[in-house]
């Protein structure tokens, strides 16, 4: 009897250590499907975390407009600036961009086309893919060589080029793998402009848009991001050479950018065209990417100064009205930065003209003397401006409403720099003829 009560109290305190097993097992269970669920929910808000303040997804930075959202001045600027690393890339006038601690950059090697992705910290190559692109020069940009000269844009971890020839193409940002390619040589007799593509891409509303055609006819499209389907056009004008921006002006939103002979704006999300301004320069060379001060859009174009035009809702349509026009400053190819209620630019007179106008009103505030530059890349980064001249000198200023005050002058490179430099933190990615090098500056 004693050893059968025994039996029964072991099995009667296996079957609790069964159900406590169980229990426990159950309890463990829950715990790794939450921890799953955690897992992925975690992903998702990492895929949906907002780009950081040091990322440069497109064409002049997060808001297309030289801006950089962060930056902090060392207490004393050195007399040289530390090279990080260089690596040799290809030709090109296409800028780099930044996400995270990738920067990708579109080149040209030979008779391909090179978009590569390479560690931000050590220059180290991470993925390169290449594709052929053929394409006879017109004489009078020979020495701007085959390009590429469009700057490429990242967005949902996917990366969008626009080649010399006028091919969009989408890749996975993480491998290089190719997504989807439009090219459009069945729609256009020019599938580039003169001198070839130089427009930038835009996303919005996960839409690619951007400027396709050439001096023949062209159309202004927006593509599915995700499988590049055609989601709208508007054809009234080929492309220019300047790059397409986003605008909120009374309630609209609204893309607004130079064509080959106008300026223009249409409906981020249809496409229909809500107004124009008749624009042409000398050779079709609308270069200038529009920026906006308030509620009033700027540009300019070779030898035509400067306009400010306000697009005002009247009788049902919508009808740009100018505000002012300044003759004597006139950009050609710079595409300027606003400061304030101040814009900073180069002017192409006097061979090249560093100025300050009121954006209010258009006044000349200040002007250098002349003979500064052909072309430069213009940057407000906090109190300071960068700007880098295609002879490859980087000029640190002061944001200063009545004078250029250069505080310091680098030289960053011994080939020309037409592309965008990139400010990361307390250093910068310079591009000249063929290699990217990351500077430091402190």
């Amino acid at each position: 009897m004693i050893k059968k009560k025994s039996h029964r109290r072991d099995t009667e305190s296996t079957e609790v250590t069964q159900r406590e097993h169980n229990s426990a097992l159950r309890k463990l269970c829950v715990l790794c499907a939450s921890a799953v669920n955690l897992l992925a929910l975690l992903f998702i808000l990492i895929l949906c975390e907002p780009a950081s303040a040091q990322d440069w997804p497109g064409w002049r930075g997060p808001n297309r407009d030289g801006v950089v959202a962060s930056f902090a001045a060392p207490k004393a600027w050195p007399e040289k600036l530390t090279l990080k690393w260089k690596a040799t890339v290809g030709e090109g006038h296409s800028s780099p961009i930044v996400a995270g601690n990738r920067v990708y950059i579109q080149t040209r090697q030979g008779e391909e086309e090179v978009i590569s992705a390479i560690d931000l910290n050590t220059g180290k190559p991470l993925w390169s893919e290449r594709y052929a692109v053929s394409y006879v020069m017109n004489p009078a940009a020979l020495g701007h060589g085959k390009g590429p000269k469009s700057t490429p844009v990242i967005s949902g971890g996917k990366l969008y080029t626009l080649s010399i020839n006028g091919v969009l193409s989408s890749f996975d940002a993480q491998t290089g793998k190719l997504i989807w390619r439009k090219e459009f040589s069945k729609d256009f007799k020019a599938t580039s402009p003169l001198y070839g593509t130089a427009m930038s891409p835009l996303v919005v509303d996960n839409m690619v848009v951007a400027h396709v055609g050439g001096d023949s006819g062209g159309m202004l499209a927006a593509f599915n991001a995700e499988t590049g389907e055609m989601k709208w056009s508007w054809r009234g004008d080929g492309p220019g050479y300047a790059s397409p921006i986003i605008v909120d002006i009374g309630g609209a939103r609204q893309i607004v950018t130079q064509s080959e002979k106008n300026l223009i704006a249409v409906s981020a999300a249809t496409g229909e065209l809500l107004w124009q301004i008749p624009f042409t320069t000398d050779y079709d060379q609308n270069i200038v990417t529009p920026v906006v001060y308030k509620d009033t859009v700027i540009f300019s174009g070779l030898d035509k100064g400067t306009f400010a035009i306000k697009p005002q809702m009247s009788g049902g349509k919508w009808k740009p009205e100018q505000v002012w026009h300044n003759p004597q400053v006139s950009m050609y190819m710079n595409s300027p930065v606003i400061v304030g209620d101040h814009l900073l630019g180069l002017s192409h007179k006097r061979k090249g003209q560093f100025f300050g106008l009121d954006a209010r009103t258009g006044a000349t505030v200040w002007a250098t003397e002349g003979r500064e530059a052909e072309n430069s890349a213009m940057l407000a980064a906090g109190n300071l401006l960068f700007v880098l001249t295609n002879d490859a000198q980087l000029i640190v200023a002061r944001k200063r409403a009545t004078a250029f005050e250069p505080l310091k002058k680098y030289t960053v490179a011994k080939s020309p720099t037409w592309a965008h430099p990139v400010v990361i933190g307390n250093r910068i990615l310079i591009k000249d003829g063929s290699t990217l090098a990351l500077w430091g500056l402190e």
